[in-house]
This record gives C-alpha cells, sequence and structure tokens, in this order.
C-alpha cells in the first residue's frame, strides 16, 4: 500500500507541474515523466493490477461516449487511412531495423523486435522464443512508448488548433447511475474478453458498451472530469512504471536507439498524416493519434484529451496490432531449438 501510495502521489505532483507550466496533455505526459524519473533514480514503483483495469476501463468508456451517428457516416473515408498505416508501419519496422543492425550494431532479431511499431507484450513473448537480446528489446520499446507520449502532443499543439490543457468539462457529464452500470457491464465483457486473448481486452469492452449505450440514445453525456482526470494521471503513472528495476546504465544503452526509432515514427506519421488528410479531408488530429504507434491505452487516452474521433482511433490501432501479430513472426524465423537429451533418438 505505501509503495503503490507513494508512486500515485509522484504521479500527481508530476501532473500539478506539468499543467501549471501549461505542457500539452498535461495529466498524462507530467505523471508519465516524473514516474519514470523516480523510477530510474531507484524508487519501486508500482500500480496495482485492479487499479490498472478500472483505469483502462474508464478509458474505454470514455471513447465510447464520443461515438455518434456523424462519426459512423465518416468511416466511408476509413480504408484510404488504413491502406497508409499499413504502409506506414513497414516504414518503420523495416527501416528501423535496418537502422539497428547497420547503424547501432545489434542482432537480427533483436534489432526486428526492437523495431517492431508496438504491440508490446506480443514482442516480448517472441523474445523469449528466439535467440534476442531481452533486456534491450523490453527498454527499447518502452522508452519509445514514454518518449511518443511525451512528443505526440507537443507536436499535435504545433500543428493544430487542438485544445491538450484538458480543463474543459463535457457540455453534459453522463449521470452517475448510468456510468456505474456501464462500468460494471463492461468490467464483465472485459474479463470475457481476456479469457479469449483479445488485446487491450478491458479497454475494448468499456468503449463496446459505451457506443452502444450511446448509440441507441440510452445515456447522454461524457466523462465527468473529476473521473477523467484521476484515470489520465494514473494512466500516465502506469507508462512511468515500466522503469521500475531498469538500472540507468541499460536505459543509456539503449537510449541511442529509442530516440532514433521515435524519430523516424514521427516523421513517418506525421508525413502519412499529412497525405491523408489532403487526400481525404479527414482531421489531423485524428490521424495523428491513429496512426503514432503508441501503446493502445495511451493513444486511446490522448484521443479523449484532444477530442479525437473514438471510433477511428480504436480501429486502427486495433488493426495495428492485427497487423503486426501477422508481419513480425515472418520476419523473425529463427526459434531456439531444443537440445536433445543424450541417449534420445
Amino acid at each position: 500500500m505505501y509503495k503503490t501510495g507513494t508512486t500515485l502521489g509522484i504521479g500527481a505532483i508530476g501532473a500539478a507541474i506539468a499543467w501549471a507550466l501549461g505542457i500539452p496533455a498535461p495529466f498524462l505526459t507530467g505523471p508519465a515523466a516524473l514516474v519514470s524519473l523516480a523510477a530510474l533514480m531507484g524508487v519501486t514503483t508500482d500500480v496495482p493490477v485492479q487499479l490498472r483495469d478500472v483505469c483502462f476501463v474508464l478509458i474505454g468508456v470514455g471513447m465510447g461516449a464520443g461515438v455518434t451517428p456523424e462519426v459512423l457516416v465518416a468511416a466511408r473515408q476509413w480504408p484510404i487511412p488504413l491502406v497508409a498505416l499499413s504502409l506506414l508501419l513497414l516504414v518503420i519496422f523495416f527501416g528501423g531495423s535496418w537502422a539497428l543492425g547497420r547503424v547501432f550494431g545489434y542482432d537480427r532479431n533483436t534489432a526486428r523486435l526492437a523495431a517492431t511499431p508496438g504491440h508490446l507484450s506480443f514482442v516480448l513473448s517472441l523474445s523469449t522464443e528466439v535467440k534476442a537480446d531481452i533486456p534491450i528489446v523490453a527498454v527499447v520499446q518502452s522508452l519509445r512508448v514514454l518518449i511518443l507520449t511525451l512528443l505526440v502532443p507537443a507536436v499535435v499543439a504545433l500543428i493544430t488548433d487542438a485544445d491538450l490543457s484538458m480543463s474543459t468539462a463535457p457540455a453534459t457529464p453522463m449521470a452517475l447511475p448510468a456510468l456505474a452500470l456501464i462500468v460494471v457491464l463492461a468490467i464483465g465483457l472485459g474479463l470475457l474478453l481476456k479469457r479469449w486473448n483479445i488485446p487491450a481486452a478491458l479497454l475494448l469492452a468499456g468503449m463496446a458498451v459505451s457506443t452502444a449505450a450511446h448509440g441507441a440514445g440510452l445515456v447522454p453525456g461524457g466523462m465527468p472530469l473529476w473521473i477523467a482526470i484521476p484515470t489520465f494521471v494514473i494512466m500516465g503513472t502506469l507508462i512511468g512504471t515500466r522503469f521500475s528495476g531498469v538500472t540507468l546504465a541499460l536505459v543509456i544503452r539503449a537510449a541511442a536507439a529509442s530516440v532514433f526509432l521515435t524519430v523516424l515514427a514521427l516523421i513517418a506519421t506525421l508525413v502519412a498524416a499529412l497525405i491523408v488528410h489532403h487526400l481525404s479531408d479527414l482531421p489531423l488530429t485524428d490521424l495523428m493519434i491513429a496512426f503514432a504507434p503508441g501503446g493502445l491505452e495511451t493513444m486511446a487516452a490522448l484521443s479523449i484529451m484532444l477530442g479525437a474521433d473514438p471510433a477511428f482511433t480504436a480501429l486502427h490501432h486495433i488493426y495495428r496490432l492485427v497487423f503486426l501479430t501477422v508481419l513480425v513472426p515472418v520476419f523473425i524465423p529463427a526459434r531456439v531449438k531444443r537440445r536433445r537429451r543424450p541417449g534420445r533418438g
């Protein structure tokens, strides 16, 4: 309990500092930065699984509250950005893995797994089955997510007029009884999806139940700020806890590769978003959040903060996970063979 309280306290301080300084998306970026720093300085950080899961459900509910009939009409334009996202993922994966091998000296499997633009749990599970530097893969991927979390809001603030202060409450907050019922139903559905090994099961369940309730006109309004802000603070804190137990020396080893991959991803994402925006007239903010290869839950939280189309964001990040699930194993073929025991075969 003390460890959790300390971690959440650091996250809250980070959010307050970022908000006071006017940093974009302060309730997410502030905790992520300060908790990461504290973890690297030796502070043991932790967010309980139960609190994390409730946070995921609430983010999903917040996304579902933004799905409207107009969103569904706009879905006719979505095949264009899906094609662009496929090409973007190929550029990041092959460009990043080539550079990590040629410039940074990583072996083939380590380079390709570290350069994979997202799907961290899947990447780490593959790392255990092949000959790869697992600590480097984990830290490069974690640093990439952290840097993207910090930089994507800043880039969006520079190229659009989106309000990233998260200070404006929804016109009509959801009634608490309706919100409580949606959360309970979402948790039940999420636990079922987890049994089927669906990625981001609780977040998707929250979005599905909330979308159904809002789309049918049964529940109006958005997430109340007094619930949304702590949820984002916990999400940012959770990102920072990835560095608990990681040594500074390992971070220094992985830093250059992480920065390179992040810059590559940001430039490629921005170029792809600008091209699709020109071709389809879809909002640039929506495209940036949908294309940025950060964690699904993190990008979902940012989509709520920036008022991006939640269904558009969710579809593209789910597609990214499916695309990588198919792509990566094809180019990581060298699995470790078990040695035969003497006297057998």
